[in-house]
């Protein structure tokens, strides 16, 4: 066989085994999809009235959004979206309109925290702008790290709604815009907090920056739906037998308090339009810590 024969064979082996990648690649594109669609199918959306188990607390879902079970919200965070395992999740709230499957798509994650009764004393003493531009440069600081681990440069670009709280509920709401590596597109992540006796739950969701009056109205239905159970309210708190988290709002602003539960590292930053998870460093955080509580964080 003469050479331009024996090129002729590579060409049409190369060309065989490109089609078959490309063929196997498909099919399992369609296997996915396939398993996509069957996990959506089996999703049992609620409405009414749900205790929040551990929490102590209840979720009352209106009009505009529909409630999945800690079973089922772990199908859509795991199952769907690729985030690792985490049994700290009570459930999700789901707008009734989107497709969790789709570009806008976005959910709120409940979790509860029982570090214990967290202070709001330092409520209108907390300045956010200057603890914005501490977080920013932790940030940018722990990208080195972020990168040698294999995740994408992170920028916290500001404040897309900044901190607020409501003395009179004990929630506290605030939004960040996040850039992550090269993407043109921002990613919005949307927190709140509701203050109890002995913790905090937490509402929090994340979707793309341009989704972000969409997302604020719909957390502000949000925010009227969760309440602690009698008993378990911050009003009932007792100084002489309950614990105390030993740290305020501005903790749970700045990021402290995520690290300790690996918030962040499990469900804070998903990237809803790509469908994959992205961890931001704790380095970050712990730097934060150390300058917020003056001292060396583990």
């Amino acid at each position: 066989m003469n050479l331009p024969k024996l090129l002729l064979c590579a060409l049409l082996g190369f060309a065989a085994s490109v089609n078959a990648v490309t063929a196997a690649e498909s099919e399992a594109q369609t296997d996915q999809a396939s398993a996509n669609q069957k996990l959506l199918a089996d999703l049992h959306y609620r409405d009414g009235d749900f205790a929040l188990g551990s929490a102590h607390a209840t979720v009352h879902v209106r009009r505009g959004f529909h409630y999945l079970d800690a079973a089922d919200g772990r199908k859509v965070l795991e199952g769907l979206w690729g985030n690792p395992p985490d049994d700290s999740v009570l459930g999700l709230l789901v707008p009734d309109d989107i497709d969790l499957l789709g570009e806008h798509s976005w959910v709120v994650v409940l979790t509860y925290a029982d570090d214990g009764h967290v202070a709001d004393e330092d409520a209108t003493s907390i300045d956010y702008d200057k603890m914005l531009k501490e977080m920013q440069a932790d940030t940018l600081a722990a990208n080195g790290e972020r990168e040698k681990a294999g995740y994408q440069k992170v920028q916290l670009i500001g404040w897309a709604a900044p901190p607020r709280y409501d003395a009179s509920s004990r929630k506290l709401h605030w939004a960040k815009e996040l850039a992550f590596g090269d993407s043109a597109e921002h990613t919005l992540n949307y927190d709140i907090r509701v203050l109890g006796r002995a913790g905090y739950l937490s509402m929090n969701a994340v979707a793309n920056v341009s989704d972000l009056e969409l997302v604020q109205a719909g957390m502000g239905q949000v925010m009227a739906m969760t309440e602690f159970d009698e008993g378990e309210r911050y009003a009932d708190f007792n100084s002489s037998t309950d614990k105390v988290a030993g740290y305020g709002l501005a903790a749970l602003v700045g990021g402290a308090i995520a690290a300790k539960t690996g918030l962040f590292a499990k469900l804070l930053v998903m990237l809803l339009a790509a469908k994959k998870l992205v961890i931001l460093g704790l380095i970050a955080l712990a730097a934060w810590l150390k300058r917020f509580f003056g001292r060396k964080a583990d």
